[in-house]
């Protein structure tokens, strides 16, 4: 079943509920919904936390803790999947969503070379800030729907594999 291949990778529900930056949300984070792991929920996991991951901004793990909650997404889920996105991966997909931007935007790509600091953001950001902006939001929506409907399509598929193998087992 998924649910059991899920729970070994999810984080901590009292680790999460006692995390300085998702104390924000004190009570909420209370809701039993938020902590189910079913189709529904963990889709809609996928959902918010892949769009959150493609946010260039920090404090992820809270936007993605607020999108759970709104939609009553699985909140473990939610925050982990923020993690796509850490030192080792930021640059190569933050890189990629700059030249889909310049794709959709239409402009030349302007070389240069990224630095993980708050100097080059701010300096580069005013030069690219349209085209890796709308490059994180497309790719925002794309792969979040992807993960939304991939994992509404796995999740039914595994559920139907394990009913044939039980039906076979009762023959």
């Amino acid at each position: 079943m998924p649910r059991k291949f899920l729970k070994k990778y999810m984080p901590d529900p009292h680790e999460l509920k006692n995390n300085k930056v998702l104390s924000i949300f004190g009570n909420l984070l209370h809701d039993p919904y938020l902590w189910h792991m079913n189709r529904r929920s963990i889709a809609n996991a996928f959902l918010v936390g892949l769009f959150f991951a493609w946010w260039p901004v920090p404090f992820q793990m809270a936007l993605a803790a607020g999108g759970a909650i709104l939609i009553r997404a699985n909140l473990p889920m939610s925050v982990a999947l923020v993690w796509i996105t850490n030192p080792f991966t930021m640059p190569p997909m933050f890189y990629f969503a700059y030249v889909v931007g310049t794709w959709i935007v239409d402009v030349p790509e302007i070389p240069f070379a990224m630095e993980l600091s708050m100097e080059w953001l701010m300096s580069e950001l005013s030069v690219i800030w349209k085209p890796f902006l709308t490059g994180c939001l497309v790719l925002a929506i794309v792969s979040s729907a992807a993960g939304y409907f991939s994992m509404n399509y796995i999740w039914a598929h595994l559920i139907m594999k394990q009913r044939r193998h039980n039906l076979s087992q009762r023959k």
